[in-house]
């Protein structure tokens, strides 16, 4: 299969090229760039060798078409939506890392994005519906099926991924839910950022887009569709001061207050036991973003409260794999007819 990776000096854009540069089911023939078109992939990161010194490209839907099968899109919000109806008429699949396709409603997109909507003038509601939400753990058929992915959000997926089975079989209660989260600070991409920058975030933490944070609402989406019920939840990120990881935790109340800690693990070993890249811990054992960086897996503990039927569920991903890249990757697998961790088996080297 030919490859384009289009925005392939962002964050996204790197880490596809290091995902698939040694994959022999792939053949990266296209790398698309705004400001780096024109030069050489080595000019700008010598660290990062490929087959072939590819030029960056300029990015354009003829482009893209005349070279690969399948565009991943690593491309800010809002841009992505300027290439996908001229890429799929010319027959290319699709998987957009972008918040452009998460939502099934182009209205509610244009609400939630709203900066975005007002620069970038959308009229493909069709596609909005069409889309797949690209989390594999509850949609591989229809990724497999699909000729457009919408890769879900890094927050996304560390917190419905431990929530799913949970929701599911309506073993919590749809209110009460909340979500503590913190991320490094590549989650906000390569672009100048005055609250990246090192004196601004190094040695502190800080919380950031309380209430409205974009990602409540494709939280809240997914959730209503597991369960079949509308569900408002509170979220919180926070900004720490590494590069990469992101730690999720999760609370909940029980509907059977009975449920212990074992139970509830069990219930999670058995939602996920065809699924490698998800490793849930014996209890008492809380995991680190330290033990999931650079690879695609995530780890999940759970803990109950006994004294109040409430259940605590941890997470961690490595931000910019599993909760980018790396699940576009999977997608891309799925849709290539592949096992979806086909080339994502990476070794961590902890510490």
């Amino acid at each position: 299969m030919n490859v384009a990776i289009v925005g392939a000096t962002g964050y996204g854009g790197i880490q596809a090229v290091n995902l698939l540069k040694d994959n022999n089911n792939y053949q990266i023939t296209y790398l698309g760039g705004y400001k780096s078109s024109g030069s050489k992939w080595s000019d700008n990161f010598p660290f990062i060798n490929i087959k072939s010194d590819n030029l960056i490209e300029e990015i354009s839907v003829d482009n893209i078409a005349e070279k690969a099968d399948i565009a991943l899109l690593c491309l800010p919000n809002g841009i992505s939506s300027t290439l996908t109806r001229g890429l799929l008429e010319k027959g290319l699949k699709v998987i957009d890392l972008s918040a452009d396709y998460r939502y099934k409603s182009l209205d509610q997109w244009k609400r939630v994005y709203s900066s975005e909507a007002a620069k970038y003038k959308r009229d493909d509601d069709d596609l909005c519906k069409e889309a797949v939400y690209g989390l594999p753990e509850i949609n591989q058929n229809d990724i497999s099926k699909s000729r457009l992915i919408a890769c879900p959000g890094c927050y996304p997926t560390s917190s419905l991924i431990p929530l799913i089975p949970f929701l599911s079989q309506g073993i919590i209660d749809n209110e009460g839910i909340i979500i503590d989260a913190k991320s490094g600070t590549s989650g906000g991409g390569r672009e100048p950022n005055q609250k990246l920058l090192f004196s601004e975030c190094g040695d502190g933490l800080s919380a950031y887009g309380l209430i409205n944070h974009r990602h409540t609402s494709e939280i809240e989406q997914i959730a209503a569709l597991i369960s079949g019920n509308d569900i408002e939840l509170l979220f919180t990120p926070h900004l720490i001061p590494m590069t990469r990881g992101m730690h999720s935790t999760i609370y909940g109340r029980l509907r059977d207050p009975g449920l212990t800690s074992s139970d509830c693990r069990i219930i999670l070993e058995n939602f996920y036991r065809n699924y490698s890249n998800v490793r849930v811990l014996p209890v008492d054992i809380y995991p680190s973003t330290k033990w999931v960086r650079n690879t695609n897996e995530i780890h999940i503990s759970v803990k109950v409260d006994s004294r109040n039927g409430r259940i605590i569920l941890l997470s961690v991903i490595d931000n910019l794999v599993k909760g980018q890249t790396g699940q576009a990757i999977q997608n891309l697998n799925l849709l290539s007819g592949l096992s979806m961790n086909d080339g994502l088996q990476i070794v961590n080297h902890y510490p």
